[in-house]
């Protein structure tokens, strides 16, 4: 007999990884959109969530849909379907189908976002970078150590590694021979000082502006891999957590999804 798993369910396998209390105060992990009580049929798992992804559930037959990053982010004072946001949450509540996302709770988790981009890269030895207060290993950010590699060849491997179009880098030295790294899914760039202090040679993120290169460009290897590409990895890390927990449960990752950035 196959036990009916709801849309609660789903959320507690999660939030038992990454529970909601560590998400930062301006975000909004969690169910966005559905009834917790509803049954799922299959899940589909997506970075964002975007009106080519809610079409691709309801194509695929999934009623549920799990992402890193929130649908609703900043509040909804309207439903009126003049943003792509409305129509979601509109069309998403007219089908049946609940929307939950995992966001900086995930990336505070241990095993979390930047342990998967850490494990990618082959660190060993990590550590949180920024211990949330009252933690011990709960944070954003991990340091690691890595078998020593000169710079160039750790750029080409990111690049690969990562499926970066358009790798952005600043080291003043030539000769740099990466052996510690610290590592940032998403918007990483104001542990560069963390990095930094904790001996890091490099620092591989997303979002890293102008200025953070020229402050801080020659005392470490910055790497910005794309926030797209930096985070792609939480689609594994939430579809793991789903199916050990409901082997039986359908999970599937979205093949509609785009980097909304484009390079030419």
């Amino acid at each position: 007999m196959v036990l009916s798993v709801k849309v609660k369910d789903i959320a507690s396998a999660i939030e038992d990884f990454a529970p909601r209390r560590w998400q930062e105060s301006y975000d909004n992990a969690g169910l966005q959109v559905g009834n917790p009580d509803m049954e799922v049929s299959a899940v589909l798992v997506c970075l964002d969530v975007t009106e080519r992804i809610l079409q691709e559930a309801i194509e695929r037959g999934c009623n549920m849909i799990v992402s890193h990053h929130p649908l609703i982010f900043k509040g909804l004072k309207e439903l009126t379907g003049h943003t792509a946001v409305e129509r979601i949450a509109i069309e998403a509540i007219r089908g049946d189908i609940a929307i939950y996302s995992a966001h900086t709770n995930l990336d505070s988790a241990w095993d979390g976002v930047s342990h998967e981009v850490a494990h990618i890269l082959g660190l060993c030895n990590l550590v949180t970078l920024d211990v949330k207060q009252g933690e011990t290993r709960v944070g954003i950010g991990v340091v690691g150590d890595l078998d020593p590699v000169p710079k160039m060849e750790f750029l080409r491997r990111l690049k690969e590694d990562f499926a970066v179009k358009g790798l952005r880098y600043a080291a003043a030295w030539p000769g740099l021979v990466v052996k510690r790294v610290a590592v940032c899914g998403g918007a990483g760039a104001y542990l560069i000082p963390a990095a930094i202090k904790a001996g890091a040679d490099a620092i591989v993120t997303g979002d890293v502006k102008y200025h953070d290169y020229t402050t801080y460009g020659e005392d470490i290897l910055i790497s910005d891999i794309g926030h797209y590409e930096s985070e792609f990895c939480t689609r594994q890390i939430l579809s793991r957590l789903i199916k050990d927990r409901f082997p039986e449960c359908p999970v599937f990752g979205a093949e509609t999804e785009e980097n909304p950035i484009q390079i030419l």
